[in-house]
């Protein structure tokens, strides 16, 4: 295969990789934040001065409600960055990392700054005489969101840079009228270079026969003999 054949199908081969590293960072982003969902992010134990202290576990989708939509809004972003192109698809980039940005804020506010009473006894939904006694924080769930939004992070970074290139198609799906351009610029190439097997194959699609060189004849205007008409030199 020649350099210019190589150099040609790079852009393709670039293309195909970071919408597969595109696609594997968005799946890995949406499974971190709907596990994390469903691990508990934080407990409260309550008291209402009449019976035994009750604890309630609060999961990560009753804390950061956003999480299970926000996965969701990636799982759907896996199949748009197949069915978009160009700016679109640095659109789609955008959006990503806005979903990531959303998925890491309660994340980080609970690992940096924990969880109040009163936030835990809103979501945990107390009775009217219960009285918050303790909050604990479960920080390896808030950690399994962060993650998660950081592969969404960098999934929306590849799709921003991913080259405007079409769907990974070669040259064998192009239209019939296409493939012959393509042997007619090849026969007009081959003059100034090697012969590629590619050139061999496009020729012979287009009805031509790629080891016959195209020499017309040439008329001359000399008679052979007394009795004969003038021929051609071929």
């Amino acid at each position: 295969m020649s350099d210019a054949s190589e150099t040609a199908r790079e852009p393709g081969h670039a293309g195909r990789r970071r919408s597969m590293i595109s696609v594997l960072l968005l799946a890995v982003a949406a499974l971190c934040l709907w596990g994390s969902s469903r691990m508990t992010w934080v407990e409260v134990t309550s008291s209402d001065g009449l019976g035994e202290e009750r604890t309630s576990a609060l999961a990560g989708g009753t804390w950061a409600a956003a999480l299970t939509p926000l996965a969701l809004t990636l799982v759907a972003a896996i199949a748009a960055s197949f069915a978009v192109r160009g700016w679109a698809l640095r659109v789609l980039g955008v959006l990503v990392a806005v979903v990531a940005v959303a998925a890491a804020v309660p994340a980080v506010g609970l690992i940096v700054s924990g969880a109040s009473d009163d936030e835990a006894g809103r979501l945990a939904e107390l009775p009217g005489r219960a009285e918050v006694q303790s909050v604990s924080v479960h920080v390896g769930p808030a950690v399994l969101a962060l993650v998660g939004a950081l592969a969404a992070l960098a999934a929306a970074v590849e799709l921003v840079r991913r080259p405007r290139v079409r769907a990974g198609l070669s040259s064998k799906y192009d239209s019939p009228g296409a493939r012959r351009d393509a042997a007619k610029k090849a026969g007009a190439d081959s003059a100034e270079g090697p012969v590629t097997q590619r050139m061999l194959w496009d020729a012979l699609d287009a009805g031509k026969d790629p080891t016959v060189e195209d020499n017309k004849a040439e008329p001359v205007d000399k008679v052979d003999g007394p009795d004969k008409d003038p021929g051609t030199r071929t």
